[in-house]
């Protein structure tokens, strides 16, 4: 069993709005790379 810390969610949420506010033309491959972080979060926390 995988065991995924639940903080991980504010601070991948922190990079990426630090990301967004100096590079700000990268905001569809930040959000994007998000969603994806929190999806497999989602998925290997509930096997």
């Amino acid at each position: 069993m995988i065991v995924i810390h639940p903080a991980i969610n504010y601070v991948v949420s922190l990079v990426a709005g630090i990301l967004i506010l100096i590079f700000p033309a990268l905001l569809n491959y930040i959000v994007a790379i998000y969603l994806i972080l929190i999806g497999l979060v989602g998925i290997l926390g509930q096997m």
